[in-house]
């Protein structure tokens, strides 16, 4: 893999804070995934990824990637992004959101009720399997599926997640248009920093998309 480390100052000292948080509230001063690589740095890396045909031989399964990891005490991956992305969060003792305000960047959909909103992989899993993964360990791709490092985790409403479901960036962007940037440049920045590959209409997608970034 191929290591990339653009995690802003801001970002890691937003989520030192959270992990340190404890069952009372607190503001969360990150409410988004890790600010994604430049868009100047993603055209470059955009040049650099290995364009290939997609291939789902051994086939895909969900069950390939385990989610999710405890992360700090009782809190896992889902309940960390969800601190993360929201505001003013309150956990109970299993870390379980019982108040807060989350808003979805992908389209400004808003909620006091944390089960109203999914985790996204913005690489889904299924297309870094078909792009790469299917060739990982266990261990690489259950770090793929929990990584809060990069660009890829971030918590969005539960109808645009499962309406998303496992498109490349051909066939899905965040309907709102002021993050369509963003989701593309962490995309490139994750597949990169994975060495996944790209099909040619992802490319030419993301070409299109980061003109205009």
């Amino acid at each position: 893999m191929a290591a990339c480390k653009y995690t802003s100052l801001a970002a890691l000292f937003g989520f030192i804070l959270l992990l340190s948080s404890n069952t009372t509230a607190a503001p969360i001063f990150i409410r988004s995934l890790p600010t994604p690589i430049s868009a100047t740095t993603a055209r470059a890396y955009l040049a650099s990824l290995t364009v290939a045909t997609d291939s789902n031989s051994p086939a895909y399964s969900r069950d390939e990637f385990k989610t999710w990891d405890t992360i700090s005490g009782t809190c896992d991956t889902r309940e960390t992004v969800l601190k993360r992305d929201g505001t003013n969060v309150v956990v109970n003792s299993a870390c379980a959101s019982t108040s807060g305000t989350w808003v979805s960047p992908y389209d400004g959909v808003t909620t006091t009720d944390a089960s109203d909103f999914d985790i996204d992989h913005l690489v889904p899993l299924k297309e870094a399997w078909i792009s790469g993964a299917r060739d990982w360990t266990s261990a690489q791709r259950e770090a793929f599926a929990n990584d809060l490092t990069r660009p890829q985790l971030v918590a969005v409403d539960a109808s645009i997640n499962r309406s998303k479901g496992d498109e490349d960036v051909a066939s899905f962007v965040p309907p709102l248009d002021s993050y369509v940037c963003t989701y593309v440049r962490a995309w490139v920045q994750v597949k990169h920093y994975y060495d996944l590959t790209i099909d040619s209409g992802e490319k030419d997608a993301l070409e299109n998309y980061l003109t205009n970034c």
